[in-house]
């Protein structure tokens, strides 16, 4: 009777584990995002150029996307949740430290262990996250544990611009250690559900090894490199947009992405469990495609807001998406290479994306750049739809040899 019971109704998605591994995914977040507009500032008055400040950016991404495919091997041989706690405490330990540095190079060894301790926390939150959701229902939970994540960026640099303005560059720092340090203690109280196969750890630690690339998740990892770029052009560039077209108050640009992006996620999740991938996938990239052409042709303040939330709908649609399917498509103790995979396409398209745009941006414009994002998103939409009609072939072939 229980077993029925529990065939019929929805399993449990707010579990106390749950909620702590939301919280304190937020809050790594939080901690990365309050560096990025004021660490620059930092290595600035240390001395550093702009090549050597770029420099400090990309090292971080290239120790995290370095270390990621790691994971499946690591997680073979420790407990996730040990070395997600590795990872949060190397995030603390070296985001105090900066303060201490006295030079370029000691930031960046500095930035090169950050990333390392960056790239197994956001791989392992991701994974356990997965092991407390049931799985009928991870698109819609895997939506709600981004949302920190969402909120965190449009808040944090404001954070940490705040905290500089009004104290210095110790009390910047020793703050984003006080959050990470939160954090950990948050995840301390996460507990990991059992295997669904007794053998699943034998299994795992047999067949992990170190994968540049999960080849089952290299569709939706390309889907997302490609997200990627066009995040990228927002991140980037929507500031210096704005000042050249004389809008005010970018914070409220990212807080409206932020609502947007959480308001969407109410919803988005569920029809991804119940309709699939593409009933999320296709729309939010017209809703995102809509809010960049919605930036080009802004002409006020409203326009710009406007433009704001019709990005957040959609990005903030289509990054647990992806997420969620690409975790889909592999077994569970294959989470770790899957996630890898995501993230480190999605960071090289941020970074690379970055880098490119800038190279339009200093040869045409800024709306070009945003053109050039719209451009990016199309071939996005045209791949999947490629994508899912050979899916329906390959469904009916298949169909009729049996």
């Amino acid at each position: 009777m229980n077993t029925l019971i529990t065939g019929i109704l929805p399993q449990r998605l707010w579990s106390k584990s749950f909620i702590f591994i939301m919280l304190a995914n937020a809050l790594l977040f939080m901690a990365f995002e309050m560096m990025l507009p004021t660490l620059p500032l930092f290595v600035s008055s240390l001395g550093g150029g702009a090549s050597q400040i770029g420099l400090v950016t990309g090292i971080f991404m290239f120790s995290a996307i370095l270390v990621r495919p790691f994971t499946s091997v690591l997680a073979a041989r420790m407990d996730k949740k040990f070395l997600l706690i590795i990872g949060i405490l190397i995030c603390a330990l070296t985001t105090g430290a900066y303060y201490l540095s006295s030079g370029i190079g000691m930031i960046l060894v500095l930035r090169v262990i950050h990333g390392f301790g960056f790239g197994l926390a956001t791989t392992y939150f991701a994974t356990i996250a997965t092991e407390n959701i049931p799985r009928d229902r991870r698109g819609e939970g895997m939506g709600y544990f981004g949302v920190g994540e969402t909120v965190a960026i449009s808040i944090g640099p404001l954070i940490g611009t705040s905290l500089l303005l009004q104290y210095n560059y110790q009390s910047l720092f020793m703050g984003g250690m006080f959050i990470l340090l939160l954090a950990l203690l948050m995840a301390v109280f996460v507990s990991r559900k059992p295997q669904a196969n007794s053998n699943s750890e034998s299994v795992a630690s047999h067949t992990a090894s170190v994968k540049l690339i999960e080849k089952k998740v290299l569709f939706p990892s390309l889907l997302i490199l490609l997200v990627g770029i066009a995040a990228g052009s927002i991140m980037s560039f929507v500031a210096l947009f704005a000042a050249e077209r004389g809008f005010s108050n970018i914070a409220w640009f990212f807080f409206i992405v932020a609502i947007a992006s959480f308001v969407v996620r109410l919803f988005s999740g569920t029809m991804f469990d119940r309709l699939g991938p593409g009933s999320v996938l296709l729309p939010s990239a017209v809703f995102a495609i809509a809010g960049l052409l919605a930036l080009i042709v802004a002409q006020n303040q409203v326009h710009f807001l406007i433009a704001a939330a019709l990005y957040g709908f959609g990005f903030g649609a289509i990054f647990p998406a992806i997420q969620t399917w690409c975790v889909n498509l592999v077994e569970e103790h294959e989470h770790e290479n899957a996630m890898a995979s995501f993230f480190n396409f999605f960071d090289l398209g941020i970074g690379g994306g970055s880098l490119l745009l800038g190279l339009i941006a200093s040869a045409f414009s800024y709306t070009m750049v945003y053109a050039v994002s719209i451009a990016v998103l199309v071939v996005y939409i045209l791949l999947y739809l490629v994508y899912s009609q050979k899916q329906k072939e390959r469904r009916a072939f298949t169909g009729g040899i049996h």
